[in-house]
């Protein structure tokens, strides 16, 4: 019995539909989870024991100064929020107080208000050299370490494309330990980066938010409960990368 020519177009058809299925579940499988990487313990600087300090009163600037960048826009602080203001580049403020430099983390809760470029570039101490996260930047969208090996947040390992919602707030936190950086946006881990054996570094136009700043690029940003951590030493200890599978 003959299958005609519409019935084998349509069987072959739908293979092929069900095969792009299942190589697209399985490329997204593998983007989500590295299996090369561990990833640090989201949740642990949420348990009832984990201690935070505050660097940010809702009322005031104190521990602060306005970035002298030359370019920036108004400090402001109202509801409970710190406001970086629209400015012609960088726009900022900077940590006056002690801040460690390994072993720790600090968390922000940040949103743009304005604006379509970086809405928290936030300077830390790593070790004895500066490093900077770039949420939003290069138009919006590009999250980033700068800088890794001298290569900046928008062309290195770390870079990758995210959508945020202007008004939207996002729970963004750091930790440094001696042997990585790992970073979250709303408890979801999305940079895990090795330090031991790279150059770790910053862009010159962040050199005055240095030890501990929070920057924005031409755009207006709000910030909120700035808060700072030391790590346990469990946390601290150094995470082995898994060994290439071999062959």
């Amino acid at each position: 019995m003959q299958i005609s020519l519409a019935s084998r177009f349509w069987s072959r058809a739908l293979g092929l539909i069900l095969l792009s299925g299942i190589l697209v579940g399985s490329t997204l499988t593998r983007a989500e989870e590295p299996a090369d990487k561990k990833p640090d313990a989201p949740k642990a600087a949420d348990k009832p024991d984990v201690k935070w300090q505050s660097l940010f009163d809702g009322k005031t600037m104190a521990g602060w100064k306005p970035t002298e960048f030359g370019t920036g826009g108004e400090i402001l602080v109202e509801k409970g929020q710190m406001v970086i203001s629209f400015g012609d580049g960088c726009t900022g403020v900077t940590w006056q107080k002690d801040f460690p430099k390994v072993d720790y983390e600090v968390r922000v809760e940040a949103q743009r208000v304005e604006g379509t470029d970086f809405f928290c570039g936030m300077t830390f101490p790593v070790q004895e050299s500066p490093c900077s996260l770039i949420v939003g930047g290069w138009g919006g969208t590009i999250v980033g370490l700068s800088s890794i090996d001298g290569d900046d947040a928008s062309q290195n390992e770390t870079t990758q494309f995210m959508s945020f919602k202007k008004g939207q707030w996002y729970n963004i936190r750091v930790r440094v330990t001696k042997t990585r950086i790992t970073v979250w946006i709303d408890e979801k881990q999305v940079i895990y980066q090795e330090t031991t054996g790279h150059k770790i570094s910053i862009r010159p136009e962040v050199e005055k938010s240095r030890p501990f700043g929070i920057c924005t690029w031409s755009t207006t940003a709000a910030v909120r409960k700035i808060e700072l951590r030391k790590l346990t030493a469990e946390e601290a200890k150094p995470v082995k990368l898994a060994e290439p599978k071999k062959e």
